[in-house]
């Protein structure tokens, strides 16, 4: 009896630190085959690149917790970026103006997406694969499909650092370290979880789910318009291509990390280590010198295996609970 407890105690285990042990396993991997991969530099360039796609993972993670999907973030991140850019760089307004204005229209697609989901009761796969078309179609038709390129005082931002950190990486761990709070500390975080878990029982309880699937679409734009800001302000240009696939980029950062695509599961810790694991196997098979055509096909394979291993950890720990329950009830009896 003791032995069963003690292996279902290193299963649970096991499951629950999924994300972690694949981190130490790519980690591992890739600097065996390549120990140039193992240096601070590329670490460091790990870091802040992961740092726009943390940002977007965290807003995507937030609506994964209630059960729903927002594929409109990368085009969110292209709307920003290029409301942004072409306000400062065109009509020459201040760049916080035109900073507000970026996260403004971000935050537009936010409320358009909350609206048809919560009021017009449609699908989120469908309200946001709409919305990442039509947003794709707006921005190339702003920017006539031309490049804008931005002035210094958005560049400068990009290579700024602040006591040797680069500011990328220290707004992603502000932001980071709020949603942990939020989620943590906050009624309406905990809430999140609730309506995740089980949308009837939580309405039972005295929760608006419709508050809180309008809260968390409204963060994951207001997000993504942040992500945009930064990663253009690290490269200086928008074009036609700026934040495509991005939103399957943050998804798998979530899902590497942890969150459950069923909902009410997931910790923006796990969200953190999922985006750096994302640009950690990008960065790894370009060390490792792996033809171009093949390491998307890589990279899919990995995140895939993450998935599938979420749905393992899904229905195990389900089961778990379930045997934890009639073990209650016979003891009660």
């Amino acid at each position: 009896m003791n032995n069963m407890k003690s292996k279902e105690s290193v299963n649970r285990l096991l499951f629950k630190n999924i994300p972690l042990l694949l981190f130490v396993i790519i980690f591992v991997l890739f600097g065996l085959f390549s120990p140039k991969f193992l240096s601070m530099a590329s670490f460091s360039n790990i870091i802040l690149n992961s740092s726009y796609v943390g940002i977007i993972g965290i807003g995507i993670m937030f609506v994964l917790l209630t059960a729903g999907i927002d594929l409109s973030v990368g085009s969110v991140m292209y709307l920003s970026a290029a409301s942004t850019g072409l306000l400062i760089a065109r009509f020459h307004v201040p760049t916080a103006v035109g900073v507000c204005a970026g996260i403004g229209v971000a935050l537009l697609v936010g409320l358009f997406n909350a609206f048809c989901i919560i009021k017009l009761k449609i699908l989120p796969f469908v309200t946001t694969l709409g919305t990442m078309t039509a947003g794709r179609a707006l921005g190339t038709w702003m920017t006539h499909s031309e490049s804008v390129n931005l002035p210094k005082s958005i560049t400068s931002l990009g290579s700024q650092k602040i006591a040797g950190i680069p500011m990328a990486i220290l707004l992603f761990l502000l932001i980071a370290a709020a949603a942990a709070l939020f989620l943590a500390r906050t009624r309406l975080g905990r809430q999140v979880y609730a309506v995740g878990n089980d949308p009837e029982d939580a309405r039972k309880a005295g929760i608006s789910n419709n508050k809180i699937l309008f809260t968390v679409y409204m963060l994951s734009a207001l997000l993504a318009g942040i992500g945009g800001i930064i990663s253009v302000a690290q490269i200086g240009i928008v074009n036609a291509s700026f934040g495509k696939g991005e939103e399957f980029n943050a998804i798998a950062a979530a899902v590497l990390g942890g969150t459950s695509l069923a909902g009410g599961s997931g910790k923006v810790s796990g969200t953190i280590l999922g985006a750096v694991m994302i640009q950690m196997i990008q960065s790894g098979l370009v060390y490792m010198q792996v033809d171009m055509y093949i390491q998307p096909l890589i990279s899919a394979g990995i995140i895939f295996l993450a998935v599938f291993l979420d749905s393992i950890r899904g229905r195990y720990m389900a089961k778990a609970e379930a045997r934890n329950i009639r073990n209650e009830n016979l003891v009660r009896e």
